[in-house]
């Protein structure tokens, strides 16, 4: 079984946006994939804010959980402990919030693969402070 993968709000967005530059290739990146796709309720919050206010955008970003193509993975205290020392840690790339739940995650569950348009914020990140994640597209 294939290790799960860390989706971020960027893709996220470029799916649901079949009319978005980037849909393509992410699309292809969803088919493709045999494994779970984790992502955090920041990175939901996130994109459910990114895709507007229409209700029938919002509820297909919603449907991905619901009929369980992707995984919500909800924060801890610990994973907050650890989001606000990455936060400092990366003040400079800036680190938001999202990508800092999605580093954590990352690092609970040994995970280095993030579906990511960030190319800057993460390649940047390191896991444990040390491991450079793998990007995909």
């Amino acid at each position: 079984m294939a290790a799960p993968l860390i989706l971020d709000t960027g893709p996220f967005v470029a799916i649901v946006h079949r009319g978005d530059r980037r849909h393509p290739e992410c699309a292809e990146v969803l088919r493709n994939w045999e494994g779970a796709i984790l992502t955090t309720e920041a990175v939901l919050t996130e994109t459910l804010h990114l895709v507007g206010q229409a209700w029938s955008i919002q509820e297909a970003c919603l449907e991905f959980f619901l009929r369980g193509a992707f995984q919500l993975v909800p924060a801890s205290l610990e994973s907050l402990r650890r989001v606000t020392a990455l936060m400092e840690q990366y003040a400079d790339v800036p680190m938001d919030f999202a990508d800092a739940t999605l580093v954590a995650l990352a690092e609970d569950l040994h995970v280095d693969q993030v579906f990511t348009l960030d190319r800057r914020g993460f390649s940047a990140y390191r896991l444990y402070g040390r491991q450079p994640f793998r990007l995909m597209p």
